[in-house]
């Protein structure tokens, strides 16, 4: 049976620095010939990635176009819109770098709900900054007409902060595992997911940001899948980090993680969250592992032989 592997890119697999369409389909058409070194190995593989600068770009958008006749969209809504650009242009240069390779394969992008407790603490306590700065007045004019939180942001303006709750379901979860046990290619949970609230029955879409990492991870749990690669800028998670005395991490347990977080080694909303899903995942089988690494040494690190792989125990080779 073949090997079932969800592969979490980060930003700069996207964008990196150029935020014309152009750019970003450049961009991922070098992504996308690295993933393909995956298939040819014959691991199956579920593409999900983030979206923070491109729901970024589209949420200045319909503010700067906003009227009466031609209303903003809410941010679930900017964050569906998303997952479909991104995914669209990630389809084509899959195709793109399989038809090089001489790979005959589907490639398909779900919409995905990720669902999140209504009674979540983020939402008491929102933290998370997203869309355009604003002065100090023009902030408080829209918190009173919308009801909105705003909060200061490093002395650069002021912001809109939402909730980053915690993903508790996928809802796609079982469609996705049949497409890729039918032998598709899939993307999904991109951006974190579209955070919706699940209730008896209506579901409905919330103004909050899943953390991509924390939504990847759960996907990896539901499909079953043998490894979670979180990608991003660096070969290794290190500890010391820019520092003399800077190590990096090759195979490392749960135990030893935690106790590196609880010695401040990893940085908030940066290494940290990728380091708790690491451990989250390797947490629920010792046969399961995460790896987190750069997009070039991807498939060395699933056959051990570079980035950091995080288990529960020991780190298991898969190939």
């Amino acid at each position: 049976m073949s090997k079932k592997v969800v592969i979490a890119l980060g930003g700069n697999a996207i964008q990196t620095g150029d935020a014309t369409a152009t750019a970003q389909q450049l961009a991922l058409e070098k992504t996308a010939r690295q993933l393909v070194d995956f298939i040819e190995q014959g691991i199956d593989i579920i593409i999900s990635h983030g979206n923070g600068p491109q729901v970024g770009n589209i949420l200045l958008q319909q503010a700067a176009a906003d009227s009466v006749k031609n209303p903003a969209m809410p941010l679930d809504t900017c964050g569906a819109m998303s997952q479909g650009m991104i995914g669209y242009w990630l389809q084509n240069a899959m195709d793109k770098a399989l038809k090089e390779r001489g790979i005959n394969k589907n490639v398909v992008t779900v919409v995905t709900r990720v669902v999140v407790d209504k009674d979540d603490p983020a939402f008491i306590h929102p933290t998370k900054p997203i869309g355009p700065f604003y002065s100090e007045d023009e902030a408080k004019k829209i918190m009173e007409e919308t009801q909105v939180c705003f909060n200061e942001d490093a002395g650069r303006g002021w912001r809109r902060v939402v909730a980053s709750p915690k993903p508790v379901s996928i809802m796609e979860h079982s469609v996705i595992n049949t497409l890729v046990e039918q032998g598709n290619i899939v993307i999904s949970t991109g951006g974190g997911g579209i955070p919706v609230i699940n209730t008896e029955h209506v579901i409905t879409g919330v103004e909050a940001v899943i953390d991509k990492d924390f939504a990847s991870e759960k996907l990896a749990e539901l499909v079953d899948a043998d490894a979670l690669i979180i990608l991003t800028g660096v070969d290794h998670v290190y500890i010391e980090y820019n520092k003399p005395t800077q190590k990096k991490l090759e195979e490392v347990t749960v135990a030893e993680l935690n106790k590196y977080i609880a010695a401040g080694h990893f940085a908030a909303g940066s290494m940290l969250p990728k380091v708790e899903a690491a451990i989250k995942f390797a947490e629920t089988s010792p046969e399961r592992k995460t790896i987190i690494t750069s997009l070039e040494q991807a498939v060395n690190a699933l056959g051990g032989k570079a980035g950091t792989v995080v288990s529960l125990h020991t780190a298991p080779v898969l190939v």
